[in-house]
């Protein structure tokens, strides 16, 4: 059943352009300075392409749930997947939806000084200045009450959720969200994954912290279960008022 993604427009980020871009399975909503529809769509193309040919070749790729070896001669965002996978101990498709959001976002920066790509709930963003980001955490009664403050030194950031109660996406755990902060949105992907596979209950947030401190490139982690949350690192959460449509 599809779930409509009311939460993208909770970015505080009108002075951008709105647009998506969907090619199969990937759904990108994007903001710029000007309309990169046509760039992105291509863009999409072209790294679901090298991921596909790589996945046919090695099937392994997209079903292990474990970090695996890669061929020496791997596209590279096949390899970033690999080390963001080998880092947070989680099979290399747990990274997808960060790689696709960031490989896409930082060839757009090319034409654009700032860029938001969000990949079902997987977000690049480089910004110019101050951005609010509402956290999204299903039937929590945080959901929509909280967001982080990102600041433009703090970009290009990756700023990756996973969820036991919301979406699709396979975790093994149980938190309402786990929202990892890197600098590679590829391992902030992979790092929730892991992090969220912990969390069954909100005695298991510190070993979820615990978990995210060790992983190389993790600058920050918010976890939500319910009412509990917990926090690590260089994270700023601030109160969200996002009104009746998410964003003004």
């Amino acid at each position: 059943m599809y779930e409509p993604r009311t939460y993208r427009h909770w970015i505080k980020g009108g002075d951008l352009i709105s647009f998506n871009v969907v090619v199969k399975e990937t759904d990108l909503y994007i903001r710029a300075s000007t309309n990169l529809k046509r760039k992105a769509l291509k863009l999409v193309v072209k790294y679901r392409a090298m991921l596909e040919s790589y996945i046919r070749r090695y099937p392994s790729f997209l079903t292990s749930r474990q970090p695996l070896p890669i061929d020496e001669n791997a596209p590279h965002i096949v390899k970033t997947m690999s080390e963001a996978a080998s880092r947070a101990g989680v099979g290399p498709m747990a990274s997808v939806a960060g790689a696709i959001a960031e490989f896409v976002g930082t060839e757009l920066l090319d034409f654009s000084p700032e860029i938001i790509v969000e990949n079902g709930g997987d977000i690049y963003l480089k910004s110019l200045g101050k951005r609010l980001v509402g956290i999204y955490a299903g039937q929590s009664p945080l959901t929509g009450k909280i967001g982080l403050e990102i600041t433009e030194a703090d970009t290009p950031l990756g700023i990756c959720t996973s969820s036991g109660t919301v979406g699709h996406s396979l975790s093994y755990g149980k938190a309402d969200a786990v929202i990892v902060l890197s600098k590679s949105a590829t391992l902030a992907d992979a790092a929730a994954t892991a992090i969220g596979n912990l969390i069954k209950q909100p005695a298991d947030i510190p070993s979820g912290i615990e978990l995210a401190k060790g992983i190389e490139g993790v600058l920050g982690v918010v976890i939500i279960k319910g009412d509990n949350t917990g926090l690590w690192g260089k994270v700023k959460i601030c109160p969200m008022s996002l009104g009746k449509r998410g964003q003004k």
